[in-house]
């Protein structure tokens, strides 16, 4: 090889070398501009993402809020068809000195029922229920079976109710002509009725059948006597063995 041919063999080597590490700098300095990251996106996937975070599609909520009206817990309040399968029992009671009251309150609580308070037109006094006066009110009304005193209470509305507990206190062996009263006022059609009444000794007796022959209509069971102290226990038990 001639000298010539051997100097334009080495410019084309290093014109080729020349080449090369410039186009290694380019590579090395720059980056494609789809792949650069725009500022601030590392704070944002830092912070969570939320500005992509998805929705809820059931309430429309972001999921990321974590607050229970945000990610629809409210739902744990109970709803308005629970509210209706409470108010489906009612608790009614006559109480001339609190005893039965207490009971039908306790009832009512583990019901989940509401309450109804027969409330006389004309208050019973002491003297009224003296029972060893034979002509205070109540031994008179009680020796009268057509005596039918008075409800100043409101009347309540039956609609929507299945069950109705009806409470009392024993008078002369029987229902106070007041509860007669009740029941001769309304319509029972497609009601549960279930007696309870309250005394220190004395048994229900015939007062339940007493009730059903006045009120004509109703599904009537028997009823039980309960001490003014009974239990929630003892009232739980005798409930769960209605059904």
């Amino acid at each position: 090889m001639s000298n010539t041919m051997k100097k334009s063999f080495s410019f084309f080597l290093a014109a080729l070398l020349i080449l090369g590490l410039a186009a290694c700098g380019n590579h090395a300095g720059t980056e494609p501009a789809e792949s650069r990251t725009p500022a601030g996106s590392a704070t944002e996937a830092a912070s969570g993402e939320t500005a992509s975070m998805p929705e809820n599609a059931e309430n429309g909520s972001s999921e990321s809020t974590g607050t229970p009206e945000a990610s629809g817990e409210a739902g744990t309040v109970p709803s308005s068809g629970d509210e209706e399968d409470q108010s489906r029992t009612l608790v009614v009671y006559f109480s001339a000195t609190g005893t039965t009251k207490g009971v039908a309150e306790k009832i009512a609580a583990l019901t989940g029922g509401d309450l109804y308070e027969i409330v006389p037109a004309e208050p019973y006094s002491n003297a009224d229920l003296n029972w060893n006066d034979r002509s205070s009110r109540s031994t008179r009304e009680q020796n009268d079976k057509s005596a039918r005193p008075g409800i100043g209470s409101e009347r309540i509305d039956l609609t929507g109710y299945t069950t109705i507990y009806i409470g009392f206190p024993i008078w002369w062996g029987e229902e106070p002509r007041i509860m007669d009263t009740f029941v001769e006022s309304y319509r029972f059609d497609g009601m549960t009725m279930i007696p309870f009444c309250t005394s220190s000794s004395s048994g229900i007796g015939r007062s339940g059948s007493n009730m059903e022959a006045l009120a004509g209509s109703g599904t009537w069971l028997d009823g039980k006597r309960f001490g003014g102290n009974v239990s929630q226990a003892d009232l739980q038990s005798w409930i769960d063995g209605l059904r």
